[in-house]
């Protein structure tokens, strides 16, 4: 290859992304004709999409799950943009080592990182505890009730709600009382499936690990778990992307007051505080910079940075 030719990945996404806005205009199409047709409207009119959920489960969002709902969003960006950047990375030049002493002592001599794994791991921590308490106050409060499935009649619901998103014909539940099928299914597989498998699949693939976890190559390799990492990042990008697109083409203001104000009207509040969210992360963002990243890294370790060295002059 050229120093002057593009990469080959670099030239095929403009196919991809058009191949992708042929698929969803043919999903769309297709979704339309199966919804209005004398099948369709049979399947809708007996499976309407709605959830099914226990009876006495309370309306209404707490305010804990709102500002973890929030919190996820900034955990999940930084644990994404950090994994992105050590797969597009080339040869580090910042490296970070645990200091094996004080209440964090083992026997085994730390391994040394890239200051993008040791970013990586910091993002995902958090965002893990984020995740783990979010799952013990579902259990507490009974919010659980909501995002987890107890009847399997919740597969033809879900069909029906996707139906319904996919030929633009919206499912007309509350989200204030509660979920259609398909969000019931998808919270449920977000939380209790890909976070878990995302936690699992990374920690068999840290350095650390997969030095001491020699016995699992055989069953479980290197490999396999890194494949599965990365498409569950993949997955989570996917979910919030559709996430995002349904919450403002379904009712922004009352779906941002749901989730960012707890509340159940048109007040301009949820969208005040979504703003300002946006703009406190972007400012986090922005603060981030690669030696505030180091100091921080070194008040944990110890930081070793080599500069890369200039281009040599033709």
């Amino acid at each position: 290859m050229s120093a002057g030719s593009a990469p080959p990945v670099r030239r095929r996404w403009p196919w991809l992304l058009a191949g992708a806005v042929v698929l969803a205009v043919a999903v769309v199409v297709v979704a339309r004709v199966l919804r209005f047709s004398e099948a369709g409207e049979s399947f809708v009119t007996t499976w309407t999409g709605a959830a099914p959920q226990p009876r006495g489960v309370a309306e209404g969002f707490p305010a804990w799950a709102a500002w973890q709902h929030g919190l996820n969003a900034v955990f999940l960006l930084f644990t994404v943009r950090s994994g992105w950047r050590i797969h597009r990375a080339g040869r580090p030049s910042t490296f970070w080592t645990r200091r094996n002493d004080g209440r964090i002592r083992t026997a085994n001599p730390p391994v040394r990182i890239a200051i993008d794994l040791w970013s990586h791991f910091v993002a995902d921590t958090l965002w893990v505890l984020n995740g783990v308490l979010f799952v013990v106050l579902c259990g507490i409060s009974g919010h659980w009730a909501r995002i987890v499935p107890t009847a399997w009649s919740v597969v033809p619901q879900a069909l029906s709600a996707g139906l319904q998103y996919a030929s633009f014909a919206w499912p007309t539940e509350d989200g204030w009382v509660d979920y259609n099928a398909l969000q019931q299914l998808s919270y449920f597989v977000v939380v209790y499936i890909a976070g878990p498998v995302a936690v699992l699949t990374g920690l068999r693939a840290a350095p650390g690990f997969a030095a001491r976890l020699r016995f699992l190559d055989a069953r479980f390799p290197l490999r396999t778990a890194k494949a599965i990492h990365w498409w569950t990042m993949w997955f989570f990008v996917a979910f919030t992307a559709v996430h995002v697109f349904l919450v403002l083409a379904t009712g922004a203001i009352r779906n941002l007051n749901h989730v960012y104000a707890v509340r159940d009207d048109e007040s301009p509040a949820g969208l005040i505080v979504f703003a300002v969210s946006l703009l406190l992360t972007a400012a986090l963002v922005v603060a981030l910079r690669p030696p505030v990243v180091r100091w921080a890294a070194a008040r944990t370790g110890t930081v070793l940075h080599r500069p890369p060295r200039p281009p040599r002059p033709r």
